[in-house]
This record gives C-alpha cells, structure tokens and sequence, in this order.
C-alpha cells in the first residue's frame, strides 16, 4: 500500500511529537520511523558568500519528511552540477518532529469481522513532518553575488517538490 496524499496532513492539528530514543520508557510516542531526511547541510560551510536566497513558506502548513527529502535532493543536485561543491552552502531550516498516524482500514470480504471502525481510531506513526509557519525560511542558499539566477533556478525546482506555496526571498550581505 502507497503512501496517502499530503492534503491529508499539511494542515495544523494537535501537536504529537513525544519521542525517546535514548530512554524509550520515557517517550510517549512508541514505534515513529526514522525520517528520510538526515543531512541538513552542503556545500562549503567555511567560506563566506555575499548573497542568501531563502525559501520561505507563504501559509502555516505541514511538510512531510519525505517532501523535504525531495526538495533537498533537487536544490543541492542544482547547486552541485551548476557550482561545483565549493561554491555554495545550502541548509535546511527545519525539522520533522511532528509524527503523524494513519488509521488503516481493511478492505476486501470479510473486513468488518477483525476491524473496529472507527472506535479507537489513533492510527499507527506512518512518519514524521516538519510544522512551518507563515514566513519562516524551510531551505538556505548561500552563494555568491554573480550567481543569483543559479540559486532561484534551485529554489524554483525545490517550491515543485512542496505543498502549497513558497517565496524566494534574495538578501545581499552588508559590506562593513
């Protein structure tokens, strides 16, 4: 069985994210799946850069694990092939913490006999997502002044692999 569509979790409900890895009798939220996501950060962390372009989210919405993957696989596959690794810096601005549940409903002759409906209906953690709100940055991009266009190219493909909207917001560094 596929995943379910994002539209039925990008809006805000309850927060439920108590998990323990290292003390799991301590976590209230048992058996959550490892985020795809697990590298936040690319590129050259050192060098300083003169432009940032940030991605920043237009609506309060929840963005999955495995969308954040996707978006972060396509900015930095962008940057690497049009930069070369040590022309940029790309980091991700958020994590999810957010564990979201699926009630699985059995289907087929004779579901009704092992399945209760919709008593008891908490679900099972299917994953996790990152809870964005109006105007916060999801995705960094640090270059250089010369390679604007390179860096929206990157963040224009990134906004495709996310749910609802996003802005590319462009801030040159101050010369002291």
């Amino acid at each position: 069985m596929g995943i379910r569509p994002a539209k039925c979790y990008r809006d805000f409900k309850r927060p439920w994210t108590r998990q323990s890895r290292k003390k799991p009798k301590k976590g209230y939220v048992k058996g959550v799946p490892f985020p795809k996501i697990t590298k936040f950060q690319f590129g050259n962390a050192k060098r300083s850069f003169g432009l940032k372009a940030s991605l920043v989210s237009e609506h309060d919405v929840q963005i999955r694990h495995n969308s954040l993957e996707a978006a972060r696989v396509s900015i930095n596959k962008v940057l690497e092939k049009e930069l070369g690794l040590e022309n940029y810096f790309m980091k991700m601005r958020v994590f999810p913490h957010h564990v979201i549940r699926e009630n699985a409903m059995a289907t087929g002759a004779g579901a009704d006999r092992f399945q209760s409906g919709m008593r008891l209906s908490f679900g099972h953690p299917i994953g996790t997502a990152a809870r964005v709100h109006r105007g916060q940055a999801v995705a960094e991009v640090l270059v250089d002044p010369s390679k604007e266009a390179v860096a929206r190219k990157a963040l224009r493909v990134a906004k495709s692999k996310l749910p609802l909207t996003y802005a590319i917001e462009v801030e040159r560094a101050k010369n002291n």
